[in-house]
C-alpha cells in the first residue's frame, strides 16, 4: 500500500486533521505544532490526541509528520533566536509525546555567514541538549535545496549532524525530492545513484520519510520552490518512480505542493493509481 497524505491544519484538531486526510484517500498526514511563521501553541488537548491515535490505528495509518516552524533556525548568529529554536523544538517535542511513535521533522538551519562547520556543531550541540532517552519521538533532519547559507543541501552535512549526535536512535531523515532536485542531485535520470549517494553517506536506515514535492526550477538551481506534482520540472513520471522505489515504497510520502483541499485529494488519488501493488 502506497503511505501518502498532505500537509494540513490542525486548526480544528487532531482527530479532525486525521478524519480530513481519511476523506482526501490519506493513510497519512503532516502537520504544523503551531504557526509556521509564529511561536504560538495551542494547549494540547490529551483527549483529541488519543482519538487520533485511535482513529489512526483504526484506519490503518502510516506513522505521521508534525513539522517545526519555518521561523527557527538552530545555527543563527544571533544567541537569542537559537535559545528560541531550542525552547520551541523541545516544548513541541513534549507536546508530541501525547502523539507517540510520530515523527518531527524540522529544517536544520542557516549559518548565516558563519560557515558550514560551525552551523552543523550548533545544530548538532542543540539536538543533543533537547533530546531526551525516554522520548517516543524521531527528529527528522529535512534535506535542503542549498539556497543561502542553508545547511543541508549536500548528504554530507547531515551526515556530520547525525555524527555528533548522543542518542543517534533518535534522529533521522526526511528527503525532500524538490528540494535535493534544487540541490543538484539527479533523481529524475539517475534516482538509483542518488539513493547509492544517500545509502553510502548516510545510510537508508536513517531515511524516514519522503516529502513528495515537484520544483518550479531545474536540477541544481537552489532556490526551493515546490510545483504540482507533473507540473515541474522533476514530472510525474520520476515522482512515480519514487514511490514505487523498492527501497522507499513503505515510507510514509507528504505532499507539500501548492494546493488546496481538492488538489491534494486529485493528486494522492493520481500516486496511488500509478502505486504498483
Amino acid at each position: 500500500m502506497l503511505n501518502i497524505g498532505c500537509h494540513l491544519s490542525p486548526s480544528k484538531g487532531l482527530l479532525a486533521m486525521g478524519k480530513t486526510a481519511l476523506a482526501l484517500g490519506a493513510n497519512t498526514f503532516q502537520f504544523f505544532t503551531r504557526n509556521p511563521r509564529g511561536s504560538r501553541a495551542k494547549p494540547m488537548n490529551a483527549e483529541d490526541a488519543a482519538a487520533l491515535m485511535a482513529f489512526a490505528e483504526s484506519h490503518a495509518f502510516s506513522r505521521f509528520l508534525a513539522h517545526a516552524p519555518y521561523t527557527l533556525n538552530a545555527c543563527s548568529a544571533s544567541p537569542e533566536t537559537r535559545e528560541f529554536a531550542e525552547q520551541t523544538m523541545a516544548d513541541d517535542l513534549s507536546r508530541m509525546e501525547y502523539l507517540p511513535g510520530n515523527y518531527y521533522n524540522f529544517h536544520p538551519g542557516s549559518h548565516v555567514g558563519q560557515g558550514t562547520e560551525k552551523g552543523i556543531q550548533m545544530i548538532s550541540d542543540l539536538l543533543n541538549r533537547i533530546l531526551r532517552p525516554e522520548q517516543h519521538t524521531v527528529v527528522l533532519l529535512e534535506t535542503m535545496a542549498g539556497k543561502g547559507s542553508e545547511v543541508g543541501g549536500r548528504f554530507e552535512e547531515l551526515r556530520a549532524i547525525l555524527d555528533r549526535i548522543v542518542l543517534p536512535e533518535k534522529v533521522g531523515v526526511c528527503l525532500d525530492t524538490c528540494h535535493v532536485f534544487d540541490a543538484g542531485y539527479d533523481i529524475v535520470n539517475h534516482l538509483d545513484d542518488v539513493l547509492d549517494e544517500f545509502d553510502r553517506i548516510i545510510g537508508l536506515s536513517r531515511l524516514k520519510a519522503v516529502h513528495l514535492n515537484d520544483s518550479k526550477n531545474q536540477m541544481g538551481s537552489r532556490k526551493d520552490r515546490h510545483e504540482k506534482i507533473g507540473q515541474g520540472h522533476i514530472g510525474l513520471e520520476a515522482l512515480v518512480r519514487v514511490s514505487n522505489h523498492p527501497l522507499l515504497r513503505s515510507l510514509p510520502f507528504c505532499l507539500e505542493t501548492p494546493n488546496e483541499t481538492e488538489g491534494y485529494a486529485a493528486e494522492i488519488a493520481l500516486l496511488r493509481s500509478h502505486f504498483i501493488e
